[in-house]
C-alpha cells in the first residue's frame, strides 16, 4: 500500500472528523486552485451534489476581477447560500478539505452564512 502525502492524509482526517459530527446534514465542500475556487454541497448518503458554485461560470466571471481573490470567494459563498435556500438545505458542515480556515476559504464560509447556511 502506497503512503499518502501530507495532503491527502489531513483531508482525510478532517474528513473523517466531519461524516462523524454531520448528523445527517449536508457536507459543504471547498476545493481551491490558483485560479479559480469552487464550492459544492453534497449528501454523502445519498452520494449526490445537491447545488454546485464556481468562479468559472460565465455570468460569475463577467463581475469579478480575478477569480481566485476574497472577493470571488465571498461571492461564490452568498451564491452557494441563495442556491442551497432555494434546494431546500439550512444546515450544513463545512468542509474545508486539506486548506487552512483563513483567506479564501474562510471568506466563502462568510459568504455562505451571510446568505442563510447554519454551519
Amino acid at each position: 500500500m502506497a503512503h499518502l502525502t501530507t495532503t491527502e492524509a489531513r483531508k482525510g482526517r478532517i474528513r473523517r472528523s466531519l461524516k462523524a459530527a454531520a448528523n445527517g446534514r449536508a457536507r459543504l465542500s471547498v476545493f481551491r486552485s490558483s485560479k479559480q475556487i469552487y464550492a459544492q454541497i453534497i449528501d454523502d448518503a445519498a452520494g449526490k451534489t445537491l447545488v454546485a458554485a464556481s468562479t468559472i461560470e460565465k455570468d460569475i466571471r463577467a463581475g469579478l476581477k480575478t477569480g481566485a481573490d476574497t472577493d470571488a470567494a465571498k461571492t461564490i459563498g452568498k451564491l452557494i447560500g441563495e442556491r442551497a435556500l432555494a434546494a431546500g438545505v439550512t444546515k450544513v458542515v463545512f468542509d474545508r478539505g486539506a486548506y487552512l480556515y483563513h483567506g479564501r476559504v474562510k471568506a466563502l464560509a462568510d459568504g455562505a452564512r451571510e446568505a442563510g447556511l447554519d454551519f
